[in-house]
């Protein structure tokens, strides 16, 4: 267990997790229930989570600023809460090109990449949980494991919608507005197979 000196920062993380979840059920439930004279309002609900994030963000670097020694490298500590926070910002990335292309309609793909990009949020949070206690944890392979699957599935995905919007639309616009928001999900789920490679790579330099 994380000493109660360095539990500051992996509390941290974990709850920057919980704000990309919290931002990813929202984007969610704002698809599945599409009303484009409100979104704007949800737009700027999701822009108070992405603002909680940067605040944890930077609580983490003022703490830091003051640490003696930090429980692991301090480029470690700034990289990974750099990171964990992007998670948020790609997902309101996705909300903010559905309002700036003028979106009328929802894609059936998009939900199903939003439900992956879902479940990545929520195995980034269990790895960060288990990230606390990394010399004991047992789980933490999964658990990268299955972000990178989810990750993958993201990609495939993302191919198949692109396809079908050009074998099926005849459109220019709406290819246009539908792939610019495929290409942010698609990031979203490369946001967490990001902040997975970098516990990986901080377990193995303080194993």
């Amino acid at each position: 267990m994380a000493k109660k000196q360095d539990s500051f920062y992996f509390d941290n993380f974990i709850a920057c997790a919980e704000d990309s979840c919290r931002a990813a059920e929202m984007l969610k439930e704002t698809l599945e229930n599409f009303q484009p004279d409100s979104l704007q309002g949800r737009l700027d609900r999701l822009h108070e989570i992405e603002h909680s994030a940067d605040m944890k963000k930077h609580d983490v670097l003022d703490h830091l600023a003051k640490e003696f020694l930090p429980p692991i490298e301090r480029e470690d500590i700034v990289s990974l809460s750099q990171n964990i926070d992007n998670i948020t910002d790609k997902v309101e990335d996705v909300m903010l090109r559905v309002y700036m292309n003028n979106v009328q309609e929802i894609e059936p793909g998009a939900l199903r990449m939003t439900d992956v990009v879902i479940r990545c949020c929520q195995a980034v949070r269990e790895l960060l949980e288990e990230f606390k206690d990394f010399r004991r944890s047992k789980n933490l392979k999964s658990l990268i494991i299955r972000i990178n699957d989810l990750e993958e599935e993201s990609d495939k995905l993302f191919i198949q919608n692109v396809r079908t919007l050009y074998v099926e639309s005849k459109d220019p616009i709406r290819i246009i507005a539908w792939r610019d928001i495929f290409i942010y999900l698609e990031r979203c789920a490369d946001a967490c197979e990001h902040v997975a490679d970098m516990v990986e790579s901080v377990v193995m330099k303080n194993s």
